[in-house]
């Protein structure tokens, strides 16, 4: 039969036919499910990708999709959609992939046609070259199916795997997510949890409190909080839902569609020139005074504004994204407001990740440096500071996007070398006429080399005073690095924001040629 051999009115049943089953794969098929999802503060699937695309922009793929799966009762239960929902639509006017766990069917649980789906809109994603954005809220894999979901699950973790560093991948957890289905959000590029709904663990409370003895909830063993300042498993935590989908799409709108692009530019009204005077006020010259480099950041950054990621964990340590002149720039700074800014095992793989995140997706670095060294203590070269510390060393040597190092204060020992030091690959280093570059600091230095003088003398203080001042002036004056080639330029702090511009702007061009290799073999 051909289509001209149907009547008319037979192609207004079918259509009529495909919109009530539209409806019905829309609806769920428990209208009371729908009230359980709001009853817990959270929103259904569709609601969720509706809160996170530019509106009437979702295009939904596989909506009719129905699992083959028999016994256990599913054979009765087929509902459409199979429990994910799935398809694409615009953020902020660009191309956004996107899948939703949908709870209400069969808890959002993983079998193997929602397993295909999710690998289907996952290589959509990869092909068209757009970022991809899973919201998370199931129970894992599906029991039922056996080793049929878990084999979904492992496709889903290759395929995050060969899109990473491809395209940008955000996890957004608003439910439950334990056992092996927790590895996906591990390898995506940002975690993003909610407050009270959302947990993430291997083993759950039952099994710890089994195996161990401990007892603790589901919240105290994974929640937000937990991975967000603790484990460092989730880059941000938030009261709501509409918060956390809000600043997911502020992330996307900092980010490029894909390796191939850079991030799209957004002018401002802040002049590329505007002094920061303010800095001259905000930096004590003592070394060992605290202060808040955000604080600093902010004065750089376009009309103050710049997204910290993981601000909860490893504080000691700053990573954002912020704009200069409307270009999108990874910054990595130290925290002198907590732990003197030091660099440990935390701040290490926090920072790498941060810069190895950047030089995937094109986004040059800026590094501000005012690091006394790295923690000493048995607890981290037990916990393997030298291979923590590599990885952030492995990072920045590694990284081909245009580079800047500022020396605002102290850069001492093998910290300073780490912090994208000329010597390691920066493009340019530049320096406040603050800046103390040295093995290390004044004191521990001249107890050192000059030990046998100090304690020969007859008033050892003033010895030790003395050579202190000595070392200083010969070795950790502003302009000895500058000197020796090894600082480009030292400024002044009011003229750091047009500095910092200026010198982007010379290396948007940058190209660098990497050695032909399968890949490298990172410090894990």
């Amino acid at each position: 039969m051909t289509i001209s051999d149907v009547s008319p009115a037979r192609i207004q049943d079918r259509t009529a036919e495909l919109a009530e089953i539209r409806a019905r794969a829309v609806a769920g098929p428990d209208p009371e499910a729908t009230e359980r999802q709001h009853a817990k503060g959270k929103l259904t699937a569709r609601e969720r990708i509706e809160a996170l695309l530019d509106e009437d922009s979702f295009h939904e793929i596989e909506a009719l999709r129905r699992h083959r799966a028999t016994g256990f009762g599913l054979e009765g239960k087929k509902p459409y959609t199979d429990g994910v929902v799935t398809g694409w639509g615009t953020v902020h006017g660009r191309t956004v992939f996107v899948y939703a766990h949908d709870f209400r069917i069969f808890g959002g649980a993983l079998g193997e046609a929602h397993a295909q789906k999710i690998h289907k809109v996952m290589d959509l994603a990869v092909a068209a070259g757009a970022p991809l954005v899973s919201l998370n809220d199931g129970a894992g894999a599906r029991i039922q199916e056996g080793v049929t979901a878990l084999a979904g699950y492992g496709g889903i973790f290759q395929r995050n795997t060969r899109a990473s560093g491809v395209v940008p991948q955000i996890s957004v957890m608003l439910g439950p997510c334990a056992g092996g289905a927790a590895y996906s959000p591990a390898l995506t590029d940002f975690v993003f949890m909610v407050r009270d709904t959302s947990q993430m663990f291997i083993t759950g409370p039952d099994v710890v409190r089994a195996v161990t003895g401990e007892e603790i909830t589901h919240n105290g063993l994974g929640g937000a909080d937990v991975h967000a300042a603790v484990s460092g498993v989730a880059a941000f935590a938030y009261d709501d839902e509409a918060g956390c989908l809000e600043d997911v799409r502020f992330l996307l709108s900092l980010l490029p569609s894909n390796n191939r692009e850079t991030a799209p530019r957004e002018h401002s009204g802040d002049p590329a020139d505007r002094r920061t005077d303010a800095l001259l006020g905000l930096v004590p010259a003592h070394p060992n005074e605290a202060y808040d480099i955000r604080v600093v950041i902010g004065e750089i950054a376009d009309d103050g504004e710049y997204f910290e990621v993981q601000p909860a964990w490893a504080r000691n340590v700053v990573c954002a994204l912020a704009r200069l002149d409307g270009h999108v720039t990874g910054i990595v700074a130290n925290q002198p407001s907590v732990m003197a800014g030091v660099l440990d095992i935390h701040a290490s793989e926090k920072a790498a990740r941060f810069v190895q995140f950047c030089d995937a997706f094109n986004i040059p670095l800026v590094t501000l440096v005012d690091v006394p060294g790295f923690l000493p203590g048995v607890g981290q070269e037990h916990n393997g500071i030298i291979r923590h510390g590599a990885k952030l060393l492995y990072a920045y040597c590694n990284a081909t996007v245009p580079r800047i190092q500022l020396i605002l204060r102290k850069a001492y020992g093998g910290a300073y070398i780490v912090m994208d030091s000329r010597s390691i690959g920066a493009d340019l280093s530049l320096a406040w006429p603050t800046n103390e570059i040295a093995v290390m600091g004044a004191e521990g230095a001249a107890n050192v080399i000059f030990r046998r003088e100090i304690a020969a003398a007859e008033d050892p203080d003033a010895e030790r005073a003395q050579k202190i001042k000595e070392y200083r002036t010969e070795l950790m004056h502003p302009y000895y690095a500058a000197e020796r080639g090894l600082v480009d330029d030292v400024i002044d702090p009011a003229e750091t924001r047009s500095a910092l511009i200026g010198a982007l702007a010379m290396l948007r061009a940058k190209h660098a040629d990497t050695p032909p290799r399968k890949h490298g073999n990172p410090p894990v």
